[in-house]
């Protein structure tokens, strides 16, 4: 293998076998979660019945008050930290392994409660789900290790009035009036290990939305301009009831055993090119990631840096009937040499990997480079391909793979 760095790309496919305080949101918990739940179909609605209005007014909240509520603390603890009544991971996000034990934790309860007939007792575990999907979707959430912002007023040095003032609450409080008419939620999964794993990249959408709206919130407190705060909170908020609604959508599909065949259909592949890899810690890449001349960058979705300034469009030379042809890719994985990219999968769940691995046309003509997968350790294919060959597809058998790399 020459030490040279290419741009190389990879489109993946996964197909489906049939087999401490810290409050975020605060104050708009309960009209996130209101909006969730207005948007579910009218079956579930009538399921949930008298709970519904519980689940969106208190058990929402049952995370923050677990020292307070005696009775309702066990529904956000679990048998593996009995000593922990607080569970940090349920309002902030840790790194991915650990969020996905989460979610798969009260998923499962609340889908098994639901089928030993205890709605009270799979509500209350919604509520628990719910607190922590939009903790992680909050705006006062969205800066590891920095969750009052003292860090970042260094970098956003704040006015007179806001100078040493928390700005944890601020950000994340208001009279927030939260709807998402007409929104249909999405079946993540027929098994509670598949739905927790598409949730995890579902909630990593509203993180990203929430740290885009971090920064203008300051901004707004900064000038005092309420109307501002409230809009870019409303973003956040948004995404979150989206992401709840899902999420409650999917449980009572489990609970119940109800699922429409097209949505079970849908389900059967997924791309992985969007996810982030477990080497993008807190859903960025460390510079551990990044690699040099001649085209710097980092591993990237969707398209390619060249020389680490222009993003251009994925392409790889294909095999065709009448010869080797160019064609581009919407979806992808642009990568450096050198450097792994590490999935989680839901054990059990998919049987097959299916990618395309080669260098991009313009970018890589000179080089040479292995491509190798990898499930829990061990080599499950591998190629070597140079800059003028055409792409190859490998495909892998992952039965029972719970990382893919």
């Amino acid at each position: 293998m020459q030490l040279r760095i290419i741009p190389s790309l990879l489109l993946a496919t996964v197909t489906l076998a049939l087999c401490p305080a810290a409050f975020g949101w605060g104050e708009p918990h309960t009209a996130i979660t209101k909006a969730a739940l207005e948007v579910l179909p009218r079956w579930q609605q009538e399921l949930l019945g008298e709970e519904a209005p519980r689940l969106g007014d208190n058990y929402c909240l049952i995370p923050d008050h677990v020292f307070t509520d005696t009775e309702n603390a066990k529904f956000a603890m679990m048998d593996s930290k009995p000593r922990e009544r607080y569970l940090l991971d349920l309002h902030l996000p840790a790194q991915q392994p650990e969020n996905l034990e989460t979610l798969r934790y009260f998923l499962g309860k609340a889908v098994e409660a639901l089928k030993a007939g205890k709605m009270g007792d799979a509500a209350r575990y919604m509520g628990t789900v719910s607190h922590q999907l939009e903790d992680y979707g909050s705006p006062a959430h969205t800066v590891p290790g920095d969750n009052m912002f003292t860090l970042l007023q260094q970098f956003l040095p704040p006015t007179e009035p806001m100078k040493d003032k928390l700005l944890h609450s601020p950000i994340e409080n208001g009279d927030l009036h939260v709807v998402i008419p007409g929104y249909k939620p999405t079946l993540l999964g027929t098994t509670v290990d598949e739905a927790a794993w598409r949730l995890l990249h579902r909630v990593h959408e509203g993180i990203l939305n929430a740290r885009s709206t971090t920064i203008p919130i300051i901004q707004a407190l900064y000038a005092e301009d309420k109307e501002g705060v409230t809009t870019h909170q409303m973003k956040a908020a948004t995404m979150d009831a989206k992401v709840v609604a899902d999420a409650f959508y999917t449980i009572l599909c489990l609970g119940t055993g109800k699922f429409d065949t097209g949505e079970q259909e849908s389900l059967r592949k997924v791309g992985i090119s969007t996810f982030f890899p477990l080497e993008a810690v807190n859903l960025y890449y460390p510079q551990t990631q990044f690699f040099s001349a001649p085209n710097w960058g980092y591993p990237h979705s969707g398209v390619v840096l060249a020389q680490g300034t222009k993003a251009v469009p994925i392409k790889l030379r294909l095999q065709g009937k009448s010869g080797v042809e160019e064609k581009e890719f919407a979806a992808g994985i642009s990568v450096g040499m050198g450097r792994s990219l590490t999935f989680p999968l839901p054990k059990g769940v998919y049987t097959h990997f299916t990618v395309l691995a080669g260098l991009h046309p313009d970018l890589g003509a000179k080089g040479r480079v292995e491509f190798t997968i990898s499930g829990d350790g061990k080599s499950l294919a591998a190629v070597t391909v140079n800059g003028t060959d055409p792409a190859a597809q490998l495909e892998c058998d992952i039965t029972n793979v719970s990382e893919l790399q």
